[in-house]
């Protein structure tokens, strides 16, 4: 049995920090949103580390105050115990002021915050809801087949204008309907976690950071939880999973194993009790074709997936939300065209999620030291050497999910056109690691002296895109957050430089780790 079950404006699939936080920011812009979420929240979700830009999009969105008084953990930062050198610090705090923070969160407890506040902000939000179908008209989605929990034998179809496919890995239009998914085959891993009680870290961890931890077969993380409890995991690919499970009876023993393995890990949580079973969970990564369509936008994970070393996940997630709703809104307001939003979003979701994927892959191969991984962030973020507040500041930027929300906010030129710098920074990596070579095409950026300004104390206020990620010589478009969410054009500087369109999506060919494994 078929009912009509109306039209709304927007759309939105999936209720995780993609789709919630979308639909709330188009509840607080005035814009008629129904949310449908096939489970039933609370439940259970990895990836329990937020980079620092996720509270720039949770205040916007109404949930940052909420989520601050639940009592997660106050996150600055994180340090990396990674190859042979000392261990670093990305302190966000420290190098940006005391705003930009986060929390290092219980995802369960989180994405239901999250969810809730959707529906406090104005979008209808139904859960054990399931979508079965959706039908277009042409290349457009114009409606939603789906099914209540409540009444599983009564199929429902809702109708709307623009649809945001934030259904996580189940992928409703990328993985079901266009199958335009290609995993990055170098990144076929597993990871294997499990919970502690205690609370050591390795020293200068910034307040509340994530201990990131190498090893010879994959790393290691230890996030502090409220509580006093820690996720202690372990990344690796899929062959030395399945090499090291044979050698163990269970999986429980099998993370008793690997955490006694590393020196480092097995101080931290020495004395302490485990409090959970093992949890496993395949991490292949992977990315869609388009980001978008005509009356389309995929967020989140239903877009791409990377691997977790820099936790990008809720960040992505959080950013193509922000993302989505402005571009809806402009599109509604008269602000711009839908092709002229579709290309904005493609353009800064893509770009944010390869300036990720190559600072990994470089990072997979330990060999490369960190002055190596600083100089790639340099280039990533078109920051010059003697303009870096400090030589890690590019990478702490990238880390903490900043480079794609405030690159026009830290001191850089907005008529600067990095965009050949960052793709010839993918070539370098690409070459590096095809080929073997350990030496970089670029020599490693020479220590900066501290003395840059971090953030405005309005920075919130409008949040501006360099030039490089411009998707059209011709729009000059940016992302604004006031007085209204949405995107405004800019106008060209009397004698300015010419903005090039963004570098050609890089292929998932272009980057290959073997030789660093």
């Amino acid at each position: 049995m078929t009912v009509e079950s109306g039209k709304v404006k927007v759309l939105v699939i999936g209720g995780g920090p993609a789709g919630s936080l979308s639909a709330a920011l188009l509840a607080r812009s005035g814009v008629d949103v129904l949310l449908l979420e096939k489970e039933v929240f609370p439940r259970y979700h990895i990836g329990e580390a937020l980079a620092s830009s996720c509270r720039s999009v949770l205040e916007l969105a109404g949930a940052a105050e909420k989520v601050d008084e639940f009592g997660f953990v106050d996150k600055h930062g994180g340090l990396f115990a990674w190859g042979a050198e000392e261990n670093w610090a990305a302190d966000w705090t420290e190098i940006f002021g005391p705003d930009v923070r986060s929390w290092s969160v219980d995802r369960s407890e989180f994405d239901h915050l999250l969810l809730q506040n959707a529906g406090e902000q104005g979008a209808r939000v139904i859960q054990n809801a399931t979508v079965k179908r959706v039908v277009f008209d042409g290349e457009r989605p114009v409606a939603a087949e789906w099914v209540d929990g409540a009444a599983p034998d009564r199929l429902r179809t809702t109708r709307f204008d623009f649809l945001i496919d934030a259904s996580g890995r189940a992928g409703v239009l990328t993985a079901q309907h266009f199958r335009s998914r290609t995993r990055h085959e170098v990144f076929r891993n597993v990871a294997i976690w499990g919970y502690w009680d205690g609370d050591k870290l390795l020293p200068d961890t910034p307040r509340g950071g994530s201990n990131i931890i190498s090893s010879p077969d994959g790393w290691y993380w230890v996030i502090p939880l409220r509580g006093a409890r820690r996720s202690v995991g372990f990344v690796m690919h899929e062959s030395t999973f399945r090499e090291r499970r044979r050698a163990h009876e269970s999986l429980e023993d099998m993370l008793t194993a690997l955490v006694g393995e590393s020196d480092t890990v097995s101080s931290l949580i020495e004395g302490d009790r485990r409090i959970s079973g093992a949890r496993v969970e395949q991490d292949y990564s992977y990315v869609s074709k388009g980001f978008c369509g005509p009356g389309y936008f995929v967020a989140g994970d239903a877009a791409c997936f990377l691997d977790p070393l820099l936790s990008s996940g809720v960040h992505l997630a959080s950013y193509s939300a922000l993302l989505a709703a402005a571009s809806i809104v402009a599109v509604q307001d008269g602000d711009v065209t839908e092709d002229e939003a579709s290309g904005f979003y493609e353009s800064l979701y893509r770009n944010a999620y390869e300036r990720m994927l190559a600072m990994v892959a470089r990072m997979y191969d330990q060999y490369q030291g960190q002055a190596n991984y600083f100089w790639l962030a340099q280039r990533l973020t078109g920051t010059s050497a003697d303009k870096a507040i400090r030589p890690n500041s590019a990478f702490v930027e990238i880390v903490g999910g900043i480079s794609d929300l405030f690159d026009a906010i830290h001191g850089k030129d907005p008529h600067d056109d990095p965009a050949a710098a960052a793709a010839d920074a993918l070539t370098a990596t690409a070459t590096a690691t095809v080929t073997g070579d350990r030496t970089d095409a670029g020599a490693p950026a020479d220590t900066v002296p501290a003395g840059a300004q971090g953030p405005d104390d309005d920075s919130l206020a409008i949040v501006k895109i360099l030039p490089r990620d411009l998707y059209d010589t011709g729009s000059r478009l940016r992302l604004i957050t006031s007085p209204r969410l949405g995107l405004r054009r800019e106008q060209p500087a009397p004698g300015g430089a010419t903005v090039r369109p963004p570098r050609p999506a890089a292929s998932v060919e272009q980057v290959d780790l073997t030789a660093g494994r």
